[in-house]
């Protein structure tokens, strides 16, 4: 909560401590900048389970990330719109070809992102894990960066960054997500699958013949953004509001109602 408050004192004054002085803090220039069509308009990967999930039957969507744009949208005073994409790497593409696609969207922090996106600090963080065949000679996560490894990895998403930086010996193929990566792994008789966590728990729940690598390549920063060149006072409520929503428990809380009890609300930011 205090460092919410500084990061707000510097661009909204005079404030102090508390969620109404939060609200009251939200300028013309904040809405203009947030939500400069008169809606909050939130970009919602579905590609990540973790964080959203569709509604039955088509109903309103669930998780932390819709449950934190209605939030936002209500201390702004305007409608809240859903923008779904399918992965992670749309929700970019998408931002490239019309500036004016989306005004917040939830996505893993990576550097060739941020070029795009003026991120706030992360408000959740997950595991970056891998899955390889019971028979498998690869025990550790430093087994797999070797010549001759071939790694499936869902195309242009958090991990596949990380790992197109990070893998010096190994190849990554991709596929554009977790059903073709897995499909692909199988097919091709890969030696790793790369994903999320949580994700991958599902796929040795359907999958008997493969098995975790113990410990994980990455831990996956998942934040809010606002696209950049819009102007500071939106981007800097965004990351004061990121920072209120963990310290409060809302963020706990909403991971805790839809089930996603392995999900970290990510620490204070620095």
């Amino acid at each position: 909560m205090v460092r919410a408050a500084c990061i707000l004192r510097a661009a909204f004054s005079p404030l102090t401590l508390g969620r109404s002085d939060m609200a009251n803090s939200v300028t013309r220039d904040v809405v203009k900048q947030l939500a400069p069509g008169g809606k909050l308009r939130a970009a919602l990967n579905y590609g990540n389970t973790v964080l959203v999930q569709r509604g039955e039957n088509g109903g309103a969507p669930r998780g932390v990330t819709p449950a934190l744009a209605r939030e936002l949208a209500k201390r702004l005073n305007v409608p809240v719109e859903f923008v779904p994409f399918e992965q992670a790497g749309l929700v970019v593409d998408a931002l490239k070809a019309n500036p004016n696609v989306w005004d917040i969207m939830y996505l893993a922090i990576d550097p060739k992102r941020a070029q795009e996106i003026a991120f706030t600090a992360a408000y959740v963080q997950i595991e970056g894990c891998y899955i390889v065949r019971k028979e498998s000679p690869i025990k550790a996560v430093e087994d797999v960066d070797r010549e001759g490894i071939r790694v499936t990895a869902g195309k242009d998403s958090a991990y596949d960054l990380f790992l197109t930086r990070n893998l010096k010996h190994a190849t990554i193929e991709r596929a554009p997500g977790l059903k073709e990566t897995v499909a692909l792994f199988r097919r091709d008789n890969l030696d790793v699958l790369a994903g999320v966590k949580q994700h991958m728990q599902e796929v040795l729940a359907a999958n008997p013949d493969l098995r975790l690598v113990p410990g994980r390549f990455m831990v996956i920063e998942q934040a809010m953004g606002t696209p950049r060149g819009r102007g500071e006072a939106g981007a800097a409520y965004l990351r004061a509001f990121v920072e209120e929503m963990k310290a409060s428990g809302f963020v706990a809380n909403e991971l805790k109602k839809s089930g996603q009890h392995d999900a970290a609300v990510a620490p204070p930011a620095s």
